[in-house]
């Protein structure tokens, strides 16, 4: 017999409904009609029973919460599983609580300073992981060093790059052209605006540009491709077998960003000056030759070696970041999503505070 009920009767316990033996989802249908047939406020004694699931707690929980019933007699894991239940009946918030006030505010500055303390913590262990892995591979390349995976991820980083990395730096060239133009036009000085394009796009727009699209699509992807692999366990799979994670899935993949930085760089600048050089010739009437000639003159080699020297630099920290973010998942797969834009978000913001000490170092040792 799986468990059976009583209604008990006498003077003092008129409304007492005892359970004995099992309470789960084979009786559940005659547990609902029997508390059915109690009056409100009733005792529910638990003392006999020797098992019950989610259904029975759910029955009992119910009677609680809409009769105003009383459990007595139950033992320690009784009650847990009657308080989970209780907890999983709560209604889900939407919309989280406002936090109001002065107090508020210094609450979520506060989160927001120790989430991103964590971070930087988390980010230079896994700058130092990196480094011993790269150490690794470079002690025994013949047999660590995956050059497959790192020809692949050049595919990833620059063959498949270059039709969004070309059109926005030709786009970007006219766009400087046309603005210098209208500037200076004001002067009678149109003429400068070759030195503008020269000199932005190799010093600066050119390799700055290039960094925020490969963080947006390079480093988002590894992030999403390394989340996915954690998510499924193959990471882990990995390890157990004994093949480091670090020089198997991140050292190719930053080797390849370092490498392919420079080169879809250079790209970028050649594209922009292109862009640039059309938009003089159509609205400028400046012939190209004389567009090269002059670029020549006032774009000093000093402008491209601060540009292709910020590249890899670019691409170390972009890998890097994506890399981070996507050992980090865990969970679910809505992990994957929030790593992956947090990747792109950092990688970007660590770009650009890199390019701004750069530009005071360059400026500091006299290549202006």
């Amino acid at each position: 017999m799986a468990g059976s009920a009583t209604m008990d009767g006498g003077a003092d316990d008129s409304n007492c409904y005892r359970v004995s033996g099992a309470l789960t989802i084979l009786r559940a249908a005659t547990t609902e009609r029997e508390l059915a047939a109690m009056d409100d406020g009733m005792t529910i004694d638990l003392s006999d029973i020797s098992r019950m699931d989610t259904v029975g707690a759910w029955l009992i929980y119910r009677a609680t919460r809409d009769r105003g019933a009383k459990v007595v007699g139950a033992s320690d894991k009784l009650t847990g599983l009657l308080e989970q239940v209780a907890e999983a009946d709560q209604p889900v918030k939407v919309i989280p609580d406002e936090r109001g006030g002065i107090m508020g505010l210094v609450e979520e500055v506060g989160e927001a300073v120790i989430d991103t303390g964590r971070t930087l913590k988390g980010l230079v262990g896994f700058l130092g992981a990196t480094l011993i892995g790269f150490y690794n591979v470079a002690k025994r390349p013949t047999k660590r060093f995956r050059l497959n995976a790192v020809v692949q991820r050049f595919d990833l980083v620059g063959v498949r790059a270059l039709g969004i990395i070309g059109l926005m730096s030709f786009l970007i060239g006219i766009v400087i052209g046309q603005q210098g133009a209208v500037q200076l036009e004001a002067f009678g000085a149109e003429v400068y605006t070759i030195n503008l394009i020269g000199r932005i796009t190799t010093r600066e727009l050119g390799t700055l540009m290039t960094a925020i699209m490969v963080a947006g699509r390079s480093g988002s992807a590894f992030a999403a491709q390394l989340g996915t692999m954690k998510l499924t366990e193959e990471i882990d799979a990995m390890r157990t077998i004994g093949v480091s994670p670090v020089e198997a899935l991140v050292v190719p993949r930053m080797m390849a960003a370092i490498i392919m930085m420079p080169l879809l760089s250079f790209y970028a600048m050649i594209m922009a000056i292109l862009g640039g050089g059309i938009f003089t010739w159509i609205a400028l009437d400046i012939p190209p030759l004389t567009f090269i000639q002059r670029l020549r003159e006032v774009t000093p080699m000093t402008d491209l070696w601060v540009g292709l020297i910020k590249a890899p630099v670019f691409g170390f920290i972009i890998a890097l970041v994506g890399c981070f973010q996507g050992m980090q998942v865990e969970g679910d797969a809505e992990q994957v999503g929030l790593k992956t834009t947090a990747a792109v978000v950092q990688a970007i913001f660590l770009v650009i505070v890199l390019d701004a000490v750069f530009a005071v170092f360059f400026s500091s040792i006299g290549w202006l």
